[in-house]
């Protein structure tokens, strides 16, 4: 379990992390992550995957490490641990990573044991605000949490990202399992990647197994699931399975099920046999009482004034509405001062302007193909020829660490190249970063280039 002392700190900590890095890079890397313990002077963070492990380690140990002494005014090391299944190491008896990074709450019984991440206890419905933007989505996530496979199944919630999607999911799973419910949440991205290694290790059978016997399947951003015929095909024999046996599936996208271009029409026309709910932005009063909620959470006192003043800098995502409000708490503690309004305005004018969009994927390809001299087609091309592979390995890393891309979408862009070729890729270029300099200057160059 997680040091209650810990997570404060990794908090605060969190809050000032984001005033030095990019909003992506915190997204990839920090945005799961918690405060384990402090022993013998160094402070461990819990993080959901070997990949982030070894990214926080080698880029961002010395950022971290001299934030948190700063926040404790010691001289403090930092070390990296994987969150498993109720606070333990997410290895096997051998030290092995096991098959899925996926989140369980609960394992079948005819699954392997199996270590996963845990869920965000901060998502759960009493923490929810409840409106008149969200109210159907919400009222159906209950009802399928309290009453699994009987009213809305499938349920299928849609919306622009930093909505509440999440959250929901992750809401009914922790019901579920208060409740003694078998209920598996995953990313469509972690159940393609499960897919994959299962076929690849020869475990289809396993993988079948876990993913067709919880009594409530949770499938987090289904978007990402398009374009891929194999995982796509696999997910509607999950789909039928689970459905005739009256199992609740939840799914969530960024559109309708009907307006999700490469998204296979009989699973298009199966997410629409139950409840279709959309979550709209909030009103100025449920911005107000979002950010008033998470700061009661936070134990933060945050007078009226400035709840207001961060309700109006976010009007269409609740993400950064909780982003804005880190941002306040952490300068005021760096500053020693009251979180106040002249404070938090302060705050707010010492941050970069909230970037609304990431970079548009195009443009930063036209960017890296126009500062290498590689044209965009040979950027997708199978060419290995050193200038083409650098430039390549480039276009990579800006399109998923600058315009937030899953590793899949940035393979499709690339010549329909697989994930494992894009991690390759972007940890390239993050170690090249680490010893060069110009290469900083470079990638400066590149998105300067891609924003105009």
């Amino acid at each position: 379990m997680a040091d209650a002392t810990a997570q404060r700190i990794w908090n605060t900590a969190l809050g000032q992390l984001q005033i030095h890095i990019t909003r992506p890079n915190y997204d990839t890397w920090l945005k799961d992550t918690e405060g384990l313990r402090v022993e013998s002077g160094t402070f461990v963070v819990g993080v959901p995957t070997e990949f982030v492990k070894e990214m926080l380690a080698t880029r961002m140990r010395s950022l971290v490490s001299q934030t948190i002494g700063r926040i404790l005014g010691r001289s403090t090391d930092v070390a990296f641990e994987i969150i498993g299944r109720n606070g333990h190491s997410a290895t096997n008896g051998n030290g092995a990573m096991p098959l899925a990074d996926s989140v369980s709450v609960a394992q079948p019984a005819v699954s392997s044991p199996r270590s996963a991440p845990r869920l965000n206890p901060r998502f759960t419905f009493k923490s929810f605000v409840f409106a008149d933007s969200n109210r159907m989505a919400a009222a159906a996530a209950c009802r399928a949490a309290e009453h699994p496979g009987e009213d809305y199944n499938p349920l299928y919630i849609y919306s622009t990202p930093g909505l509440g999607k999440t959250h929901l999911l992750q809401a009914i799973a922790q019901h579920a399992s208060h409740r003694g419910d078998v209920a598996l949440y995953v990313t469509s991205e972690q159940f393609t990647n499960d897919f994959v290694t299962s076929i690849a290790q020869g475990r289809s059978d396993e993988f079948r197994r876990r993913y067709r016997s919880p009594q409530l399947l949770l499938i987090d951003d289904i978007q990402f699931l398009t374009d891929n015929g194999r995982t796509q095909e696999e997910f509607f024999h999950c789909f039928n399975d689970l459905h005739s046996n009256g199992c609740q599936v939840v799914v969530t996208g960024d559109r309708p099920p009907g307006s999700m271009p490469g998204l296979a029409a009989r699973l298009s026309s199966r997410f629409q046999w139950g409840l279709v709910a959309d979550i709209q932005p909030p009103d100025a009063e449920t911005r107000l009482a979002i950010i008033q909620s998470k700061a009661a959470e936070q134990r933060v006192d945050l007078p009226l004034e400035v709840a207001r003043l961060l309700a109006d800098r976010a009007p269409d995502n609740v993400r950064e509405l909780e982003g804005l409000l880190h941002r306040v708490v952490a300068y005021a503690d760096l500053i020693h001062a009251p979180v106040n309004l002249d404070c938090a305005a302060r705050a707010l004018s010492a941050l970069k302007p909230v970037v609304a969009e990431p970079p548009d994927p195009h443009a930063l390809l036209e960017a890296v193909s126009a500062c290498h001299g590689v044209p965009v087609q040979a950027l997708a091309g199978k060419s290995r020829a050193r200038p083409i592979a650098e430039a390549r390995h480039i276009a990579m890393y800006l399109l998923r660490e600058d315009a937030g891309l899953a590793l899949k979408q940035v393979g499709l862009l690339l010549g329909h190249r697989d994930h494992s070729t894009v991690i390759h890729g972007v940890q390239k270029i993050t170690k090249v970063l680490l010893s060069d300099p110009s290469l900083g200057a470079q990638l400066a160059e590149i998105r300067r280039n891609a924003s105009h």
